[in-house]
């Protein structure tokens, strides 16, 4: 069964659909698919029949034509196309609490229009299990996107400008308006605007930091904060239900004005005058700055947004990087437009400074919400310093300039510094930590504040950091604008970021950390690294040192505990180690949920700097040696290690 799409999704102008205040007289499981095909063949004839972009389905149909099963055809274009189109329909791109992060593509295991429709009629009938049709239908759904196109590098006419589209037409055919921002957004936006109208949820269609072949399709709840389970299964369950398009005319043009396209221009300045309100604390002193801050968006869309950032902050100009301001979906200037990966990513960013005699450089990531910050030190050099280096100072800093009356509040990732924590006890506030990611933190963050908290910062150490309570997400481009008037603040005194970290070291311990990842991109030789972990016993030793405490977080084991029960939620579908040594020192082994890679995380408190690096060198041996095991040959040829 197919209904007919909306008629405001296809006139400039016309009536509201009935359905705007009637609720639907069938359920929306009625329209799944017939049972799914049963091989990747008779996948890709489906695929096909359903998907509305040309540029894709022509492709799948090409290979279709060449398959052995179509004779005649040559034998190298038989086995391409068969190993091609096993790729694309073997298997199904799986919906999970990140939502969706893949290639740019025809086939169900990348992202393409049929892909999106796919996943946004599950999201909608989701929605529609938790609540009545004119309830979802008078809060609606925020809608953005970032720059991300692949027709610059594929034959295949796909965006994320179009998949916004998309999922808005997929929502009209319900009757439910959309807040759908005309053009890119950073991704802090998104989860504002869901929390300022009370909308049922938001997209933000958008792969972050990954490299240019990559989109993603990410969702938030309507606490504004990202979908933390049992949402991820439940609309992983309901795409399933809702495969087939329910209309034949789904479009990825922009939608023509209608009832159903409500306003989004009032956000954007909304968003920074609540920043200046609540989090700048230095106007006055901010306009009479000399400092001078370099700039890069790292070919993405953060130059319009945290450049007015700083004006809302009253923050000098700060010195764009020109090669990289503009938003660029062939990212030209960088493999990997992530500023966290090093010297290297920021290296235009590092000339412009030079260039210009700036000491200090703020970089986003494409979607502008995490923030790298680097400093010009005496030498001449450039330290990039960690996300949990970034982490220390803005959350002192918003320690040491709250003023409010309700208790207040820190959280950070379980993988990240400690040093919060230290301030806390210090101080006498609350510390928590959470999984990884802001999804955790968020909804953490949204429950302490129900009960009477002031969430004053949260961050985990992949430079992500949510300062104050504007978003319930990382937001790069509002710790962008607070790092300017920390970098204003200090320079009257004529100190650098790295003698403000040292001094913060000084009074509550110093932190050395040693946090990179190994890349394995064969699960079975993940699997067995923990396995071999796990059994027959966890390790009671690292590098020499004692192990005092392991927390299993797949199994959901603490030997912490009294009961031997962790107290942060277990997942048993991917791997999360830590052990916590004698000496106080800590190391957790975790894969990541978007990309093949084995993350370690190394942090160790001492007296000195020397001290502390010294004791991160030595564990690092033994977690490459002894814990992932890379002198095992059957290992080693499988392990990529980062330069």
């Amino acid at each position: 069964m197919r209904a007919a799409l909306h008629p405001v999704f296809r006139h400039a102008r016309g009536p509201i659909s009935p359905l705007l205040s009637v609720p639907l007289s069938f359920p929306l499981s009625s329209l799944a698919s017939s049972p799914p095909p049963s091989t990747f063949l008779e996948r890709a004839e489906q695929y096909v029949a359903w998907d509305p972009n040309p540029s894709t389905r022509s492709y799948v149909s090409d290979l279709l034509n060449h398959h052995p099963t179509t004779p005649p055809s040559a034998p190298a274009a038989c086995a391409f196309s068969s190993e091609r189109l096993a790729d694309l329909f073997s298997a199904r791109l799986a919906f999970g609490t990140a939502g969706l992060r893949a290639p740019f593509g025809p086939g169900y295991s990348q992202m393409n229009d049929l892909t999106v429709i796919q996943t946004a009629q599950g999201l909608l009938s989701y929605l529609l299990s938790t609540m009545p049709l004119p309830e979802l239908q008078s809060r609606g759904l925020v809608v953005g996107f970032d720059h991300r196109s692949s027709s610059s590098f594929t034959p295949f006419d796909l965006s994320s400008r179009n998949f916004a589209n998309l999922t808005a037409a997929v929502f009209a055919e319900r009757a439910v308006p959309c807040y759908l921002f005309p053009d890119f957004v950073a991704t802090p936006l998104v989860p504002f605007a869901v929390a300022h109208h009370g909308a049922a949820a938001g997209v933000m269609v958008t792969a972050s930091h990954n490299p240019k072949q990559d989109t993603g399709y990410k969702v938030y709840w309507g606490n504004g904060a990202q979908i933390i389970p049992p949402h991820d299964a439940g609309i992983a369950s309901h795409i399933t239900q809702n495969l087939e398009p329910w209309s034949a005319s789904f479009s990825s043009s922009p939608p023509p004005p209608s009832p159903l396209l409500l306003p989004t221009e009032h956000l954007a300045p909304l968003y920074f005058e609540q920043m200046r309100s609540k989090l700048c604390r230095r106007p006055s002193s901010n306009s009479s700055s000399d400092s001078r801050i370099t700039y890069t968006a790292m070919h993405g869309v953060g130059h319009d947004f945290s450049r007015r950032s700083f004006e809302a902050f009253s923050l000098p100009p700060y010195i764009p990087t020109l090669s990289q301001q503009a938003p660029d979906p062939g990212f030209p200037t960088v493999a990997f437009p992530n500023p966290e990966e090093g010297e290297g990513a920021l290296a235009e960013a590092i000339l412009a400074a030079e260039s210009a005699g700036s000491r200090v450089i703020v970089a986003n990531d494409p979607d502008a919400d995490r923030l790298a910050v680097a400093e010009r030190q005496a030498g001449g050099e450039w330290r990039l310093f960690t996300g949990n280096e970034i982490g220390a100072v803005l959350g002192h800093w918003q320690y040491s300039r709250a003023s409010g009356s309700e208790p207040i509040a820190m959280l950070a990732s379980t993988v990240s510094s400690k040093f919060l924590r230290a301030v806390a006890e210090k101080h006498d506030f609350l510390f928590e930590e959470t999984l990884t990611g802001f999804k955790w933190m968020g909804n953490r963050s949204a429950a302490l504040r129900s009960e009477g908290y002031d969430v004053v910062f949260a961050y985990e150490e992949a430079i992500g950091y949510c300062v104050g309570d504007l978003v319930l997400d990382k937001d790069g481009v509002c710790a962008a604008a607070v790092m300017g008037e920390i970098v204003g603040f200090l320079r009257e005194s004529e100190t650098t970021l790295a003698e403000h970290l040292a001094k913060l070291y000084d009074t509550y311990g110093y932190f050395a950390n040693r946090n990179s990842y190994v890349k394995i991109h064969d699960k079975g030789a993940l699997d067995s690294i923990f396995s071999k972990l796990r059994s027959p016993a966890y390790p009671s030793t690292l590098a020499g040192f004692k192990i005092k405490s392991v927390r299993d977080l797949t199994t959901g084991f603490d030997s912490a505990q009294p009961d031997n029960k962790a107290t942060l939620p277990s997942d048993p579908s991917s791997h999360f180690l830590t052990l916590t040594m004698e000496s106080g020192a800590v190391v957790s082994l975790r894969t990541s949920g978007t990309e093949p890679k084995l993350k370690y995380y190394i942090e160790a408190k001492s007296g000195s700097e020397q001290e502390g690096r010294e004791l991160c060198d030595a564990l690092w041996v033994g977690v490459m040696d002894e814990l992932i095991g890379i002198g095992d040959e059957a290992i080693k040829s499988k392990v990529e290690i980062p330069p």
